[in-house]
This record gives structure tokens, sequence and C-alpha cells, in this order.
């Protein structure tokens, strides 16, 4: 028995080992799939709230997916050309950045001093070696690669969620067919309603909380005179879907833009100051009040998510690895083979708070 249990545990290490390595190899195919049943996880409770008063699911999800492919287009219509300049002016930002914090930082200029030194002492190590250069790829090649796969990822996502708000309810009566037992069909369909309940508003309202959060953020910094404010505050939307690490990148980003962009130092700190008192107030206040404690996280479980999922996926697996991370503790907490894991990912012993409020 105990070989029977080591062999058990050695092929449960392996097809996780086996899971993992699928996911990295299949990012272009996962990628959208994943962000689909997200997608479709958020809008489910408006779906469901318009099909209430009349409005077929199929209706429905062609109103919702035309609606969020819509603003998605005015987003990239209305952004890529700034973006692209910037990322063209890039190298003179960067120049002006050090020129204005020159006689804030003296260390700047010696740090410079000294990687010019170690680059002249490695010039001459290797002057006598023949130079090979490699062609790489121009920056519009890259620009229109990038373009095409994010393209080929957004229509994918919404597609697939298209066709899984059309369905309604075909899969929960899908499932109910495929479990003999009634006591089995009503114990499944209950975990499947509650996790779709629970992990649908938790998405739809961290969703409204970051869309508010971007748009504070973007006219705030309309109003200090920032050009392309709007910008800023889609990025911020995006951005507040990546705990702790997103605020605090947005923060850095808007004020070195900040600083190229206005002629006093102390004038262009209130850019990034009003960005991270905003997340502030949204991370500690609202996203709490409105969320609720049941769905709060460890700190340290959604730390190591973010980087998993960042090391796995690049930037957009950062992005969803919270929401994913949310669906996952909601599973394990309506399965009790799965109860210590999802003991282990919520902020607080939700044992020790039931039996807390029983006392109570």
């Amino acid at each position: 028995m105990e070989h029977l249990a080591g062999i058990r545990r050695a092929l449960q290490i392996l097809v996780l080992l086996g899971l993992f390595s699928t996911a990295y190899f299949a990012k272009d195919m996962l990628l959208p799939v994943l962000l689909g049943f997200l997608v479709a996880l958020t809008l489910s409770p408006v779906s469901r709230g318009l099909n209430r008063i009349g409005i077929p699911h199929a209706v429905s999800a062609i109103l919702l997916i035309g609606a969020t492919a819509l603003s998605v287009t005015l987003v990239v219509v209305f952004s890529a050309g700034t973006v692209a300049s910037w990322a063209n002016e890039a190298p003179a930002m960067g120049r002006e950045i050090q020129r204005k914090l020159r006689g804030v930082v003296q260390t700047v200029e010696t740090v410079r001093e000294a990687s010019e030194q170690v680059e002249k002492i490695g010039e001459s190590a290797t002057s006598r070696v023949q130079e090979v250069v490699i062609k790489q790829p121009s920056l519009i090649d890259n620009a229109m690669d990038t373009v095409t796969n994010v393209g080929a990822t957004i229509a994918v996502t919404l597609v697939l969620a298209l066709f899984l708000l059309a369905s309604g309810d075909m899969f929960y009566v899908k499932l109910v067919k495929a479990i003999p037992t009634m006591s089995g069909k009503k114990r499944a369909l209950s975990a499947v309603y509650d996790v779709e309940r629970r992990v649908s508003r938790y998405l739809l309202t961290i969703t409204l909380i970051n869309a508010g959060l971007g748009l504070a953020i973007g006219s705030y910094l309309t109003l200090l005179g920032l050009e392309s404010g709007y910008i800023w505050g889609v990025a911020a939307f995006l951005l507040n879907f990546l705990p702790y690490v997103g605020g605090f990148v947005g923060t850095i980003m808007v004020g070195a833009y900040a600083i190229t962009a206005f002629d006093s130092l102390s004038f262009a700190l209130l850019a990034p100051l009003g960005y991270q008192v905003m997340t502030g107030i949204e991370g500690q206040l609202v996203t709490p009040y409105l969320v609720g404690r049941r769905l709060e996280l460890n700190t340290v479980a959604v730390f190591l998510t973010v980087v998993f999922w960042g090391w796995l996926w690049g930037i957009a697996g950062a992005l969803i690895a919270v929401p994913f991370l949310v669906v996952f503790k909601v599973v394990c907490e309506n399965f009790e083979q799965l109860h210590t894991v999802g003991n282990f990912l919520s902020k607080s012993d939700d044992r020790a708070d039931s039996a807390r409020t029983t006392e109570a």
C-alpha cells in the first residue's frame, strides 16, 4: 500500500508538471480561451439580469460583447497614435528626465561614469575579437507582429465569450444529465451555481472598481494639465488588475512622464502623488468594502501567483493571475477535498471566523 501511495503521488507530480509545461508552450492557444471564460463570467450577471426582463441570452450576448468590442476599438483608435509617438520619443524623454533630476540625484552621474569606465575596459579586452553583427527584425516588423497577436487574442476571446453567454444554462443542463444520482445532481448544481455567482460578482465588481479608478486618475491628470490623460486612465484600469505591483508601476510611469511634460519638478510630482493616493484609497477602502472578506486573498498567495503567471505568460499572465486565483479559491471552498487549499488562500482562517460568528 505504501508503494502504491508513493506511485500515486509521483504520478500526481508528473501530471502537474505536464500541465505547467503544456500551459507554457500552448500560451497562444490557452490565453484567449482563459480570457474568454473570464469575460463571460464577468458579464454573466448582466446577461442574467437582462434575461429576467425578457431579453434572450443570445441577444444580450450580442449586445454585451458588441459593446465590449466597441470599447476596445475606441481605446485602440484613440490611443495608438499617442503611444507610438511616445515610443519614438522615449530616448529623448530619458535624457530629459536625467537632466531635470541631475540636481536632485547626484549619484546618477557617478554611476554613469563608472559604467563608461567598465565599458572601456571591456572594449579593450575584446578589441582583438572579431565582431559579428546579427541583423535584428526592424521595429515596424516587431510592432506588426505584436498587433497581429494581440488582435487575434482579443478576437478569439470575444467570440468565445459570445458563445458562452449565448448558451445560457446549456452547460448546467448537460451537467445534471451526466450525473446519475439525484443527490449528486443537487450537490454538483449547487456547487457550480455558487462558483459562478461568487466569481462573476467578484470579477464584475473589480472591473467596475478599476474602471472608476481609471476614470478618476484620467480626469485628475487631465485637470492637472498632463497631455493625453485618458491614456493613463486606461493604463491605471489595466494595471490595477495587478495587486500591489500595478499601483507602484503606474506611479513610476506617470511620474516619469510628468517630469518631461512639466517645467517645474515640484509641480510634476503632483501627478504620481495623486495617482498613488487614489490607488491607496481604492486598495484600502473601496475594494475591501465592496468585495467583502469572503473573497479576500492571502497576500503571499497573491504575490506568488502573480510572479508565477508573469513568468509563465508575461504581462498577460500577471494581469489574469488574481482573477484566476479567485476562481480557484471559490472552487476549493465548494469541494471538501480542497478545503485546506482554499483556507490557505484566504486572508484569514475561515473556520476561525465561522467559530467566532457562532459564539457571538
